[in-house]
C-alpha cells in the first residue's frame, strides 16, 4: 500500500473519529480488534464472577482478595522471567494461551462439580479472572506503549479505549442476554475463542509495527528485554515517578473497592436469584460502558491534547472527592449507583487512557516490568487494603464511609496533578518539538 492510499484510508474512516496518521491505519485496526477481543472475553465472565463471589458470602470476599494478591505476587516473578527471556511477538501470545488453558479447566470443572464443590470453583474462578483481567490488559497497554510514543498516545489511547468500551459492551450484553440460555462453562467457551483473536492480532501488530514511518521496532520481534527478575519492583522502590504511579492505582484501587463492597451488598439484598444478579451486574456495566464510549470518542484525545496530562489525571481523584462528599450528605442507593457509574465512566473514559499515557516516557524495561508491577500487583494490594479496611470500618455505616474516603480522594487528586505535570515535563525533554507540530511522514 502506497503512503498516498495508507493517508486516505484514515480520512475517510477512522480519522473521523481519531487523528490517524501515515501508516498508522492498519496497526490501529489491529490493535483495536486485541482490546476488543480482549474485553468482550472478561464482560463475558465479569457477571460469573460477581455472581460466584457473592454466593460464597459477602464476609468471604476479602479473603478472595487476599488470595488474588499473593496468587498476582507468585505470577510476577515468573511473567518476568518470561519478559527477561521472549521477545515480545513469543512473550504475548504465551501468556494468553497459559490463560486459554485455565479457561478450560474452568469450564470442565464448573460443569463436573457437584452443589458443594461448585462453591470451591466459584472461588477459585473469582481469584483467577482478578488475576486475569489486570494481566491481560497490561499487556496489552505494555505493547501499546512500547510501540507509541507519547505524542501519539495522546492522538490514539482514546480511540483503542473506545474500542475496548465496544468490547465491553458486547460482552455485557452478551452476558445479560445469554446467562439464561448458557452455563457458565459455555460462556468460558466463547471467552477462550476470543482470546485466541487477540492472539492473531498481537501476531500482526508486531509485524506492522515495523513500517511505521516515524520509528522503527525490531526489538518486539528478535530481542528479549533481559534485567533481573525482580527489576520491576526495584525500579519502583527507587523512581519517585514510578512509585507515584504506584500511589495513583493504589488510591484508585482502595476507593473502587468501598464502591464495589457497596454494590454487592446492595445486589445480594435486593435480587434472590443467580441469574437475576448476573443480570444486574451485567446491565450496570452496559450502562457503563454507553456512556464511556461517547467520552472515549469525542473528549478523551482532546482533553489530553488541549488540557494536557496534569489536569487528565486529576479529574478522576477530584470526581471521587465530590462523589463521596455527596453521598455522605445524601447516603441513598440511588446516590451510589449514580456516583459509581460516574466514577467508572470518568476512569475508563480519560483516567485509564491517561495512566497508560504516563508510562511512555520510561525504559522499555519498565515498560514491561515495573508497568506490570503497578498494574497488578499495586492494583491487587489496593483492592486487599481496600477490602480489609472496608471490613474495619463497617460499622462506621454508609456516610461514616464515605467520610473516612475524603482525605484518601484529596491526596490523590494532589498525587494526580503531580504525575500528570511531571509526565509533561518528561515528555518534552524526549521531544522538545510539540506532536501537533511534528509531520510524520518519509
Amino acid at each position: 500500500m502506497s503512503s498516498a492510499s495508507a493517508a486516505a484510508e484514515p480520512r475517510s474512516g477512522l480519522r473521523r473519529f481519531v487523528d490517524v496518521r501515515a501508516g498508522e491505519g492498519a496497526l490501529i485496526g489491529w490493535a483495536s480488534l486485541y482490546i476488543f477481543a480482549l474485553m468482550t472475553a472478561y464482560y463475558v465472565l465479569r457477571p460469573l464472577r460477581d455472581t460466584m463471589g457473592v454466593e460464597g458470602g459477602i464476609e468471604n470476599l476479602p479473603w478472595l482478595f487476599t488470595a488474588t494478591l499473593v496468587v498476582m505476587i507468585a505470577l510476577n516473578p515468573l511473567y518476568a522471567a518470561l519478559v527477561k527471556g521472549l521477545p515480545s511477538r513469543r512473550l504475548i501470545p504465551v501468556v494468553y494461551l497459559f490463560f486459554i488453558v485455565n479457561l478450560g479447566l474452568f469450564g470442565a470443572a464448573s460443569h463436573l462439580a457437584g452443589p458443594e464443590q461448585l462453591v470451591w470453583v466459584g472461588r477459585a474462578f473469582f481469584v483467577w479472572l482478578s488475576v486475569f483481567n489486570l494481566f491481560v490488559v497490561s499487556v496489552f497497554w505494555t505493547l501499546m506503549v512500547d510501540v507509541f510514543d507519547s505524542g501519539a498516545a495522546k492522538r490514539l489511547f482514546g480511540f483503542l479505549s473506545a474500542a475496548a468500551t465496544l468490547g465491553a459492551t458486547l460482552g455485557s450484553t452478551i452476558a445479560a442476554t445469554l446467562a439464561g440460555a448458557l452455563n457458565a462453562s459455555m460462556l468460558m467457551l466463547v471467552a477462550g475463542a476470543l482470546l485466541l483473536v487477540a492472539v492473531v492480532a498481537v501476531a500482526r501488530i508486531i509485524r506492522l509495527a515495523r513500517d511505521i514511518p516515524s520509528r522503527s521496532h525490531p526489538d518486539l520481534e528478535k530481542k528479549a528485554i533481559g534485567g533481573g527478575l525482580w527489576a520491576g519492583l526495584i525500579h519502583v522502590a527507587r523512581s519517585p515517578y514510578l512509585l507515584n504511579i504506584g500511589l495513583y492505582i493504589l488510591f484508585f484501587a482502595v476507593l473502587s473497592t468501598f464502591l464495589y463492597f457497596q454494590q454487592a451488598e446492595i445486589a445480594k439484598t435486593a435480587f434472590a436469584d443467580r441469574a437475576s444478579r448476573v443480570s444486574f451486574f451485567a446491565s450496570v456495566d452496559l450502562a457503563v460502558n454507553v456512556l464511556t464510549l461517547f467520552v472515549q470518542l469525542f473528549l478523551t484525545s482532546w482533553i489530553l491534547r488541549v488540557f494536557g496530562t496534569a489536569k487528565a489525571a486529576a479529574f478522576l481523584p477530584l470526581l471521587t472527592l465530590l462523589g463521596f462528599a455527596i453521598f455522605a450528605l445524601a447516603p441513598t442507593i440511588t446516590a451510589l449507583v449514580a456516583f459509581q457509574v460516574a466514577r467508572r465512566v470518568g476512569n475508563f473514559g480519560l483516567a485509564k487512557p491517561t495512566r497508560e499515557v504516563l508510562f511512555t516516557v520510561v525504559s522499555r524495561e519498565d515498560k514491561y516490568k515495573a508497568k506490570n508491577v503497578l498494574d497488578t500487583v499495586v492494583y491487587r494490594l489496593g483492592d486487599q487494603v481496600g477490602s480489609w479496611s472496608y471490613a474495619a470500618l463497617a460499622g462506621l455505616g454508609p456516610v461514616g464511609l464515605a467520610v473516612a474516603a475524603l482525605p484518601i480522594a484529596a491526596l490523590w487528586l494532589v498525587n494526580g496533578y503531580w504525575l500528570g505535570a511531571r509526565h509533561e515535563k518528561l515528555a518534552a525533554a524526549r521531544r522538545p518539538v510539540e506532536e501537533e507540530d511534528v509531520i510524520v511522514a518519509r
